[in-house]
């Protein structure tokens, strides 16, 4: 199925229309879906969200699709209604001893999108993001939420091919203020950073490196990916997400936070004690994703990690 139908639903609403030969870019005033042809890829939310004016978020994907068309992620789940489709974010932020806010559980903090915009090219299309951390916990002289930390973004997303698709994610961060620190959880967990929240079948099945995963509660080790595999949609077909931590990212290969049901997967950066960013040394971290039908061999995971 190739979301014809909902394409056309969502196409009445639209503020804007870019198209290429390849590539379509919907506009509306939440947002703007990521269309390959007739194949929704994602929807990027720009404009804040929220469940009657709690949970509030913004800047994060949802939903993703599968090439086959179908829903790969899920928002406001009812056991975590703070999770939400594919995002980066952490629990604890600090400027100095001060504490600002958590973005992970959406606590005192805001992304202000100041620009999002969508680059075409024949084989790939790149969604290009600058946006300020805020948060009430922070506030110029004259008492408005200043910005404390600069986020920009690349997702590039290439053309299907072979059942599957890769999005490469380059986000970038830069402080605003000295003694800007990020961190993870405060418990042993360590959680935060780049996420997902997918739907996970009573046959969902973990791959790493060395082979098959078993979900723990702390952080695993299990190399620089994890393939996640199922009828994850319900369809009655296996379908699958590949995550890939790049080499360059600090820590590599990072840990992973992983649930069998419920819950959010995780590539567990920096884990629960915080680490500075400088102001002339912005942190950068790149993952990919990619979606698929069916199942990707030894050989094929092993050329889509390379990136």
């Amino acid at each position: 199925m190739r979301i014809i139908l909902f394409f056309l639903a969502f196409i009445s609403i639209l503020s804007c229309t870019q198209q290429s030969d390849n590539w379509i870019v919907a506009k509306n005033e939440e947002g703007f879906l990521i269309m390959e042809g007739t194949d929704s890829v994602f929807f990027y939310q720009q404009k804040p969200k929220s469940m009657d004016g709690k949970f509030k978020r913004s800047n994060y994907i949802h939903p993703l699709y599968g090439t086959n068309g179908h829903i790969l992620t899920e928002d406001f789940p009812a056991d975590h209604l703070h999770h939400r489709g594919v995002f980066w974010a952490w629990h604890q932020t600090y400027i100095g001893s001060k504490r600002i806010g958590d973005a992970w559980a959406l606590e005192d903090f805001e992304w202000d999108i100041d620009d999002a915009t969508v680059k075409e090219y024949n084989d790939s299309c790149v969604v290009t993001t600058s946006v300020d951390w805020k948060s009430p916990l922070w506030l110029d002289e004259n008492g408005e939420q200043k910005a404390f930390a600069h986020e920009s973004a690349a997702i590039t997303v290439h053309a299907a091919k072979d059942k599957y698709r890769i999005i490469d994610f380059e986000i970038k961060i830069t402080a605003l203020e000295d003694s800007l620190a990020i961190g993870g959880s405060e418990d042993p967990k360590g959680y935060s950073g780049f996420s997902w929240r997918i739907p996970l079948s009573e046959d969902v099945q973990f791959t790493g490196k060395r082979g098959a995963v078993e979900p723990q509660t702390l952080a695993l080790d299990e190399g620089p990916w994890i393939d996640i595999r199922g009828d994850l949609t319900g369809h009655g077909a296996q379908e699958g997400v590949l995550v890939v931590s790049h080499h360059s990212n600090p820590s590599h290969p990072q840990a992973w936070i992983l649930r069998k049901a419920k819950s959010m997967q995780n590539v567990a950066y920096p884990g629960r004690e915080p680490v500075f960013i400088e102001k002339s040394n912005p942190l950068v971290l790149k993952y990919r994703m990619v979606v698929y039908e069916g199942a990707l061999t030894d050989e094929k995971i092993k050329d889509l990690s390379s990136f």
